[in-house]
């Protein structure tokens, strides 16, 4: 089976859709999948080192992002994105690929399944 493309364009905090693509992107590779999570829009914060959820009422994805990330997911963020986000390339958790569009559109041509979140 071909590769699977999850793209998140949402903040990890306010809704589910952070949440559960990292679920997915972990059950995939647990099912020995090849994932590729890529994070664009404001879902590059998903990425971002340090992450302060506290008030928002939802669980702190920084660390589940590292677990999928050793589990074998390829997460990548997009560049523009991430400018756009205020982020430097230090603000990135470790294992995260910065990428550009063109990138991402290659990423997304070979893939077999697309899911958006």
């Amino acid at each position: 089976m071909g590769t699977i493309a999850m793209i998140l364009r949402r903040s990890p905090y306010g809704d589910i859709n952070a949440a559960e693509a990292v679920r997915h992107a972990m059950g995939g590779v647990a099912d020995e999948l090849s994932i590729d999570l890529i994070l664009v829009d404001s879902g590059v914060l998903l990425a971002k080192k340090g992450q302060d959820d506290s008030g928002t009422g939802y669980t702190n994805l920084e660390s589940a992002l590292k677990d999928s990330i050793d589990m074998g997911v390829e997460v990548y963020a997009d560049k523009l994105s991430v400018r756009e986000q205020d982020m430097e390339t230090a603000d990135i958790v470790d294992g995260v690929k910065i990428v550009n569009g063109a990138e991402i559109a290659e990423l997304i041509k070979e893939a077999k399944t697309t899911m958006i979140f």
